[in-house]
Parts: C-alpha cells; sequence; structure tokens
C-alpha cells in the first residue's frame, strides 16, 4: 500500500516538472481587418449654348458693274498738294566735311538739273555748309533765273566750309541769325530746303529733337516748305559699294523730310537727277499725276483728304494717269486707289529677248 503510494506521488511530480516546461513560451497574434468604402456621387447638369455655325461661301467681287473672278492686287499712290507759292527760294544745305569731296561732280550735276527743272520765273537758289559755324557768315547772293551751270560751279566753289554736320541748326542760324539772308529771302514765297549729306544730322544747340525742328519749319512761310535729302540710306538698302554704317545713315534726314512728303535721295545713286528734278517739281500744285501699277479700268477711286471724291478727276487709260479737271486745294491728301494685276514672271519683260 506504501509503495503504491509513492508511486502514485512520484507520478504526480513528474507530471508537474513536465506542465512548468511548457508554460515559459508566450505566443500572442494579432488580427488587423480593414475596410475601404467609397461612395461616388454622379450629378447631370444641362446647360443650352450656342455653337456658331461658318458656312464658306464665295462673294463676287464688282470693278464697275461687272463681277470678276480674278479683282487683281490692290495699290494706293498718295501725295499731298502743294500750296500754291508766289516764287519758291530754294537752300542747298551741304556736308563741306572732308569726306564730301568725292561727290563734287554728282552734286553740281544735281544742281544743274534742278535749275533746268525749275520754272523759268520766280525762284532763287543759294548754297550753304550744314556747319553752323559757316552758315551764320554765308553771304553770297543767290542764283536766279538766267544763271546756268558755270555760275553754280562758281557759287559752290566760294561757299564756306567747315566740318560741323549740324543741318537743323545750320538752316536756323542762316535764316534766324545771318542777316544776310534778308536781302533775298522773300515772306511770301515757298521754301525748299535739300540737304545732302554722307553722315547722319548731328544738331544739338537749337534741334537735338527731329519733332522740335519739324514744328519749327513748319511754321515758316505760312506752311509753303517743302524739303528733300541726298543721304546715305539704311545698309540693307543702300546702293553704296560699301553699306554705311549706322552712324553714317541719314535718319534724322530722312525723317525730316518724310515728314513734308520730300524726296529722298540715295547719296551713292549713280544719277541724282531723276530724284532732283521730282523735287523741283514737287513746289509746284499737281494737275496730274502717273500711276504706279497699270490700273484696272473702272478700279481707279480718287479720296481728298479721305473723302471719296466722284468728281473733279478723269482717269486716262492711254497713259495711266490721273488729270484734275479741278486742283485739290493746297495741303489736301490726295489718295488714289486701284486694282492692277501683277506681271506674270513667265511673260513679264525682262529686257531681253527670247
Amino acid at each position: 500500500m506504501l509503495k503504491n503510494f509513492c508511486y502514485i506521488f512520484l507520478f504526480v511530480l513528474s507530471c508537474t516538472q513536465d506542465y512548468g516546461i511548457i508554460t515559459g513560451k508566450t505566443k500572442t497574434i494579432v488580427v488587423t481587418e480593414t475596410i475601404t468604402e467609397t461612395i461616388t456621387e454622379t450629378e447631370t447638369v444641362t446647360e443650352e449654348v450656342e455653337v456658331p455655325v461658318y458656312i464658306e461661301v464665295e462673294v463676287p467681287v464688282y470693278i464697275g458693274d461687272t463681277a470678276v473672278d480674278d479683282p487683281g492686287l490692290i495699290w494706293v499712290d498718295s501725295f499731298i498738294q502743294p500750296n500754291t507759292v508766289d516764287g519758291i527760294d530754294i537752300l542747298w544745305v551741304i556736308d563741306t566735311s572732308g569726306s564730301m569731296y568725292r561727290y563734287d561732280a554728282q552734286l553740281l550735276l544735281g544742281i544743274e538739273t534742278m535749275l533746268i527743272a525749275l520754272p523759268s520765273t520766280s525762284w532763287r537758289l543759294a548754297m550753304m555748309s550744314n556747319d553752323p559755324a559757316r552758315s551764320v557768315l554765308e553771304n553770297q547772293f543767290p542764283l536766279v533765273p538766267g544763271d546756268d551751270i558755270l555760275d553754280a560751279e562758281a557759287m559752290y566753289s566760294s561757299m564756306g566750309r567747315g566740318g560741323m554736320e549740324k543741318g537743323f541748326d545750320a538752316v536756323y542760324e542762316y535764316i534766324i541769325n545771318n542777316s544776310y539772308s534778308g536781302t533775298w529771302l522773300r515772306p511770301d514765297a515757298g521754301l525748299l530746303v535739300v540737304y545732302v549729306s554722307d553722315e547722319e544730322e548731328q544738331s544739338n544747340d537749337h534741334f537735338s529733337d527731329v519733332a522740335d525742328f519739324i514744328s519749327w519749319y513748319r511754321g515758316l512761310r505760312g506752311g509753303s516748305v517743302f524739303m528733300a535729302s541726298i543721304v546715305n540710306h539704311d545698309p540693307m538698302e543702300s546702293l553704296c559699294a560699301w553699306p554705311p554704317t549706322s552712324i553714317d545713315v541719314g535718319t534724322r534726314y530722312m525723317d525730316a523730310t518724310n515728314a513734308f512728303g520730300g524726296n529722298i535721295i540715295d547719296i551713292c545713286a549713280d544719277d541724282w537727277t531723276a530724284g532732283v528734278a521730282d523735287a523741283a517739281a514737287s513746289i509746284e500744285p499737281h494737275e496730274s499725276w502717273p500711276l504706279t501699277h497699270e490700273a484696272i479700268v473702272d478700279s481707279v477711286r480718287v479720296f481728298m483728304n479721305g473723302i471719296l471724291s466722284t468728281s473733279g478727276w478723269i482717269y486716262s487709260v492711254t497713259d495711266n494717269t490721273v488729270y484734275f479737271t479741278s486742283l485739290p486745294p493746297g495741303s489736301t491728301l490726295v489718295e488714289i486707289g486701284y486694282r492692277y494685276y501683277e506681271a506674270d514672271p513667265d511673260t513679264a519683260d525682262t529686257g531681253t529677248t527670247p
């Protein structure tokens, strides 16, 4: 009995020791559950909008009363009608710096051309340096009808010379501060200034701003003033063998001349005569105007200060010129608009014989 009790006791102890070893480890399990819920809400909005619809249609072009398939290109010739004046006083304002000697022959030929182109009476022409210090002292009596190129050469040779290139200031000094100019300049005559220079205008005494010179000059002679320039053009347009630099381009001269609708001639052109003749003609009221392109018959329209003029002019097909049966008043902006056909390069006259 005692023996059996010991076996039972030993068994119990053995079971207890084995159980204690097992309980020495612990395992933890964590479970995470994620729930994602997406809610989408859609709203429909209806709005009425106007959508333009373009339809291509052919619109006939009429010249006169006739519809044409090819209306041609549009061109506008324009000019400002000079005021009627009692004679014209002319000042050639010449650059007398050292670089200008190469233009002596062309200069004198240009002056001779002007002498021939001018009306037979009531004009006076003088030459002066564009150096104000010389122009204020110039005291030669002008050329008058009956004088010729020999007289012009003598005046040019005797003219005072200087190195400053201030054409605007030079004209001011001659007209305002040179007492001799008052002996021949006529307040009731028109005034034409012709600038000749191979460098930029550099006035800084009276007219550092071109607009100031334009305003002052326009106030002379009741507005009967004209201008032309023979100067260096922009290098991209210049006719010079060696294009001028930017400081030699006569921009200020050209700006002033354009303000008066005057002629601008490239100083490097082989021939100045056509431009000089046009400058001489610009002082007389225009009785006609030749068109730049051959106008399509019935397409010519004439506007006076922006208003269509239906009378006072006729177009001549024979010489492609508009003739004024009633002269436009002085200072009127005359614009002649018309259509023309561009020459076909395959049939255009190239000056050669096929």
